[in-house]
């Protein structure tokens, strides 16, 4: 009979489940795909070194250390806005997947533009679809911190996506 060591535990749930943890990053760093990569790759080297201190789940520990990581980043860095190449791309016409790919882009920099808090409970809450409690459990809050939050981010968020919006869709 055979035991699951440690390793190989570690080694399945990244492999089941790195694709999400990447899409977690991404959104959290503004969709910035470099820097959602370094994130994950610093926050899952870090769980590896802690894996067997962890207890129960490892994805919510995870999800915690990834919004914990990006606030440190965007506290202790100042920020750089970078053009998106994708910017040059609404200047032109756009098809059904392009407009699929500006619509994300544009989310991702509205998202970016939130405080690091906010953005990770509206990327926790919407994107990986964690309820309220789940939120607050992996941010260290209360649920009510989450409701506010998610209140001002989600009205803040629309005025910014009403601000990039294309000239086409503005009236």
């Amino acid at each position: 009979m055979s035991t699951i060591r440690p390793d190989d535990e570690f080694t399945e749930f990244v492999a089941h489940r790195s694709t999400a943890l990447l899409r977690t990053a991404y959104l959290l760093c503004a969709g910035d795909r470099g820097a959602a990569e370094d994130l994950l790759q610093d926050v899952l080297e870090r769980v590896y070194a802690k894996r067997r201190r962890v207890r129960g789940d490892l994805e919510p520990y995870v999800r915690t250390a990834l919004a914990n990581a990006s606030a440190n980043r965007w506290r202790t860095r100042s920020r750089r806005v970078a053009e998106s190449p994708l910017d040059h791309a609404r200047e032109q016409g756009t098809g059904g997947h392009e407009r699929e790919v500006l619509d994300r882009d544009r989310i991702a920099k509205a998202l970016g533009s939130l405080p690091p808090r906010v953005r990770a409970v509206l990327v926790l809450r919407f994107f990986d679809d964690l309820s309220e409690a789940d939120t607050a459990a992996a941010l260290g809050v209360s649920p009510g911190t989450v409701k506010s939050q998610t209140a001002r981010g989600v009205a803040r968020l629309r005025g910014l996506l009403a601000e990039a919006a294309p000239e086409k869709t503005r009236g």
